[in-house]
Parts: C-alpha cells; sequence; structure tokens
C-alpha cells in the first residue's frame, strides 16, 4: 500500500511521517530527497546553476538554500523553473525507492507538493494533516524564526489547506500535543492496514 501525507507547511506532515515509521511503514521524505538530490556536484543543482547562476551557491560550490528559498517566494516564474527541475528528479527518485521497497512495506510518501505534482496518482489513500491557519503561521514563524510577512508568503505558495483537504481520504487535526498526534496516527494505520 502506498499511503501519501501531505498538508501545509509547518502543519506536521515530517512528525506524522516519524509516527508511521514507528509503526513499521517505510517513508519517504520529498523534501530530503530534494536537499540530496541538489547537493554540491548533483545533476540538478548543475541545472539550477545554469539558470540562475553562481549567486545561489556558497564559496565552497554548496547550494545557498535561503537565496534559493528567497527566490522562490518572491519570483513566481523563478519558483516554476526551480521546481519543473526539482521535481523531475524528486519523482524519478520516489518511484525508484517505491520499486526495490514495496514488496517488503506499505509506503508512505512525506510530500508537501503531493498534488501539485501528480504523486497523489500513485497512492492507494491520501492523508491531509491539518491546522488552523493561526496555529500554522505561529508554528512557521517560530520554527524558521520568519517575520509575519515571509510567514504570509510562504504560506500563501502552497495550494490552499481547504483544497488539500476536499481532496484527502482522510484528515489529521494536529492541534493537540504530539501525544495526540501519535495516538490518531497509530488508529489511522490500523484502520488502514486492517482494510488492505
Amino acid at each position: 500500500m502506498i499511503i501519501g501525507l501531505t498538508g501545509g507547511i509547518a502543519t506536521g506532515k515530517s512528525e506524522s511521517a516519524k509516527c508511521f515509521d514507528l509503526l513499521g511503514a517505510y517513508s519517504i521524505d520529498a523534501d530530503t530527497i530534494s536537499r540530496e538530490l541538489t547537493a554540491k556536484g548533483m545533476p540538478a543543482l548543475r541545472e539550477l546553476v545554469k539558470i540562475f547562476g553562481n549567486d545561489i551557491l556558497y564559496s565552497n560550490g554548496a547550494l545557498n538554500r535561503k537565496k534559493l528559498a528567497y527566490i522562490i517566494f518572491s519570483d513566481k516564474q523563478a519558483k516554476l523553473q526551480i521546481e519543473k527541475i526539482l521535481h523531475a528528479y524528486i519523482i524519478a527518485h520516489i518511484n525508484e525507492i517505491i520499486s526495490h521497497k514495496i514488496s517488503q512495506h506499505n509506503i508512505v510518501i512525506n510530500a508537501p507538493l503531493l498534488f501539485e505534482v501528480g504523486l497523489d496518482a500513485i497512492c492507494d489513500n491520501i492523508i491531509v494533516v491539518w491546522v488552523p491557519y493561526a496555529i500554522q503561521a505561529k508554528r512557521l514563524a517560530l520554527r524558521d524564526n520568519l517575520s509575519a510577512d515571509e510567514v504570509k508568503k510562504r504560506i500563501g505558495s502552497q495550494m490552499h489547506m481547504e483544497e488539500k483537504v476536499k481532496l484527502a481520504d482522510f484528515v489529521i487535526d494536529n492541534t493537540g500535543s504530539k501525544k495526540d498526534l501519535r495516538n490518531k496516527v497509530n488508529d489511522l494505520y490500523k484502520l488502514l492496514t486492517f482494510k488492505s
């Protein structure tokens, strides 16, 4: 079984994925893959440098993620270019992992842009981790030390949570504690694995 796990920025996707891991699922983190694919010397990074120049690199040749994030959140056209490059690499890598792991594990794909890149099409069930906007904004500001304006830009750059909720098979309300979240994931995983 392939479970798609998504939600907005700072809603608790990664924490939820950890809970699925503890239950025996194999989780694939799209953000981690993105970081690996944009490491120094990787083809995806070379493609980004071709378009945006060495300005996006530190002097040692590594990607300056803050600079890239600034471009993504301030220039819509550039964001689309960056996503087009990265998503092709990320999707190919995810499909490769699935082909190796699916016979032994239930797979959880933790991807903030699950719907936007079409990964929902390969999922048997889709779970959206949800919190109200006010909690999401507060968590994001604390986590990434961002101003209110930066928080608004980052949340606004993603698909609206209401749209994601409509497309989901299941919604996890993550307004409570980490223990509450663990219990909800546990109950849901039992239900999903019982069905299969």
